[in-house]
C-alpha cells in the first residue's frame, strides 16, 4: 500500500513564469509549476520576495534584435525558460564554497530566472540588502542601478560642478542616473515627457526639459560635460551638439524597435567616430558584480539615492508588467512582488 506523498515532494517544485518560444509577453509568458533550481558550489539559493522588470527582459523574451539570439540565448527558442534577473529575497541555502553569505541573509542582486519562488544566484552577484529598503524597493535596484552607476562613474567620469544631461530621466536607469550624478556633485538636467516632469524634479534634477513641448535640447545653446542617453534614438549629430567640445557621451540604450540592429548601428558609428573627434563617444555594457551593489547600498542608506517605484504586480501578472515597460508607460521601476496575491 502506498502512503501519502512526503512533504518534501511539494517543496521541490515552485511557481515560475516561463516561456517556450520567442514573442510578446501576452503571447508567450505563462505561470506554471517547475522544479526548484539546484545550486552549484559557488551559488546561493534565494527565496525570491520581489523581482525587477527592465527592457532587457523584453529583449530576451522576444529574441530581438536578432543578435541577442546569436549571443547564446537560443536561435529558435530561448535556452532559459524562466524569465527575470533582478531579485531581492532571503538566502535559504548556500554552496559549499560560498563564504560571504549565509542562510537567513536578506540579499539583492542578480539571479537566474527571478520570476519564480526561488532562484539560483552566483555569490559574486549578490549583496546584503540596504537596511532602509523593502524587498520591492531593493528588487528595483540591481540592473538599472548598476547600469546608472557605471554610466555616471566609470564611463561618464562625472565630477563635482560638471553639467550632466540625462535623456530618459524618468525610466529605470534614468531615475537612478539623475540621483547618482547629483550625489557626485553635478548640475543635472533631466529629459522626459510631460507626464513625468514632476517625477524627475522630485529626484533632485536641477532642470527638467519636457521634450514634448520644449525643443531646448535640439535648438538651445546649452552645452553639457556629460550626456547620458538612456532611451530614445536621437542622432549622434544631435547628441554631439549638446556636448562641450571635450565632453563625453554615454550611450546606455536605444529604443528603435529594429529587428536586426535595434540601435546598435548608432553605437557602432559612435565607436568608429570617437577616435577622430575631441569628444568621447562611449557605449556601456553593465558589469553585474557584488562590489557595485555594495556601493549602491551605501548611497541608498545615506539617503542620496532612493528607488523610484512605478508600481508592483503579482507573479501572475508578469505579462502586464513587461508590457507596461515595453510601452514606455512606467514612471520609474516596475517590480514583481512575488509575495503579492493576484486579484
Amino acid at each position: 500500500m502506498t502512503g501519502p506523498a512526503a512533504p518534501s515532494a511539494v517543496r521541490l517544485t515552485m511557481r515560475a513564469v516561463v516561456q517556450d518560444r520567442y514573442g510578446e509577453a501576452e503571447d508567450v509568458l505563462r505561470e506554471q509549476q517547475v522544479p526548484r533550481p539546484r545550486i552549484g558550489d559557488a551559488e546561493v539559493l534565494v527565496r525570491v520576495h520581489a523581482a525587477g522588470v527592465d527592457r532587457g527582459v523584453w529583449h530576451l523574451m522576444t529574441g530581438l534584435p536578432f543578435p541577442v539570439r546569436l549571443a547564446g540565448y537560443g536561435l529558435r527558442a530561448p535556452k532559459a525558460h524562466v524569465r527575470g534577473s533582478d531579485l531581492a529575497g532571503v538566502v535559504v541555502a548556500v554552496g559549499r564554497n560560498v563564504t560571504t553569505l549565509h542562510p537567513g541573509d536578506d540579499v539583492f542582486g542578480f539571479g537566474a530566472g527571478s520570476y519564480a519562488d526561488y532562484a539560483a544566484a552566483p555569490e559574486t552577484e549578490l549583496a546584503r540588502m540596504p537596511e532602509n529598503l523593502t524587498f520591492v524597493q531593493a528588487a528595483a535596484v540591481p540592473v538599472s542601478g548598476l547600469t546608472a552607476l557605471q554610466a555616471v562613474r566609470d564611463h561618464g567620469r562625472v565630477r563635482p560642478g560638471q553639467r550632466v544631461l540625462v535623456i530618459g530621466a524618468s525610466g529605470g536607469v534614468g531615475t537612478f542616473a539623475v540621483q547618482i550624478a547629483k550625489a557626485f556633485g553635478a548640475e543635472v538636467t533631466g529629459v522626459c515627457s510631460t507626464g513625468k516632469v514632476d517625477l524627475v524634479r522630485s529626484l533632485g534634477a536641477d532642470h527638467v526639459i519636457d521634450y514634448q513641448t520644449d525643443d531646448t535640447l535640439t535648438r538651445g545653446d546649452q552645452r553639457y560635460d556629460v550626456v547620458l542617453d538612456t532611451g530614445g534614438h536621437r542622432s549622434l549629430r544631435e547628441l554631439r551638439r549638446a556636448l562641450t567640445p571635450h565632453g563625453t557621451l554615454v550611450l546606455v540604450g536605444s529604443q528603435t524597435g529594429g529587428r536586426w540592429l535595434g540601435g546598435m548601428d548608432r553605437l557602432l558609428r559612435a565607436m568608429a567616430l570617437s577616435p577622430f573627434v575631441g569628444q568621447q563617444l562611449r557605449g556601456l555594457v553593465t558589469s553585474e558584480n557584488a562590489a557595485d551593489l555594495v556601493v549602491l547600498g551605501h548611497l541608498i542608506e545615506s539617503g542620496a539615492v532612493t528607488p523610484a517605484i512605478d508600481r508592483s504586480y503579482p507573479l501572475g501578472e508578469v505579462p502586464v508588467a513587461v508590457a507596461r515597460v515595453r510601452d514606455g508607460q512606467a514612471r520609474g521601476k516596475v517590480v514583481i512582488d512575488v509575495e503579492l496575491q493576484q486579484g
